[in-house]
């Protein structure tokens, strides 16, 4: 098994939503497919080493790079799901971040992981389902951090969210609003009018 590579970026492409690296170790040249976030901060010649995972498929190998052990990790969570391929994967990892993902299956935000390409409503009620029932336990075992879910009652939680939505904030920002408010000890039972005024206060820091 391939972990990981360090070598010079000899060729960098694109083959319609799908990017590519040729990472050159010596006289090997190995061709990765890595997410469009990874491949956006790469430069040709530029040294770098790459966290790798080696899929196997029917018309041979497939290797995929990551900028940190940690996107490795969640993408082999990812991928273990049914229903979720290495592209659906990749997109998740790169259209969201691994931040937010861990966050939206966390909080059953289907709205914000349906914004990945390729994940369907279904798709992302699986994965917030595995979430719940064995993937959490095994991203701890892997030494990664887990978000704290977010307990509020749904009404007001729904509430909420809609309430940001239509002060201008997308689903994404909501989200890691709410999960912040949360995380930073905010009681579930407060009002709603309080969960409100940490949100904007934490939305008006980042878009300071």
């Amino acid at each position: 098994m391939i972990g990981w590579l360090h070598g010079t970026i000899g060729d960098r492409w694109q083959e319609g939503n799908r990017c590519w690296l040729l990472l050159l170790c010596g006289p090997v040249g190995y061709e990765l497919q890595v997410s469009e976030s990874l491949w956006q901060g790469t430069a040709l010649e530029a040294q770098t080493t790459i966290h790798t995972h080696l899929q196997q498929r029917e018309d041979g190998q497939q290797l995929y790079g990551f900028e940190t052990k940690a996107d490795r990790n969640l993408f082999r969570l990812l991928i273990s799901v049914n229903g979720v391929g290495p592209q659906v994967a990749l997109g998740l990892i790169s259209g969201l971040g691994a931040v937010s993902l861990l966050q939206a299956m966390a909080a059953e935000d289907v709205k914000v992981l349906c914004q990945a390409p390729g994940v369907g409503k279904r798709t992302a009620e699986r994965l917030s389902l595995e979430w719940r029932s064995r993937l959490q336990e095994r991203w701890q075992q892997q030494g990664g951090t887990t978000p704290l879910r977010l307990v509020e009652p749904v009404a007001e939680s729904r509430e909420l969210r809609a309430t940001l939505e239509a002060l201008g904030y997308g689903p994404e920002e909501v989200s890691a609003a709410v999960a912040q408010a949360g995380s930073h000890g905010l009681d579930p039972e407060q009002p709603m009018e309080e969960w409100l005024r940490h949100c904007l206060a934490w939305l008006s820091r980042q878009a300071g």
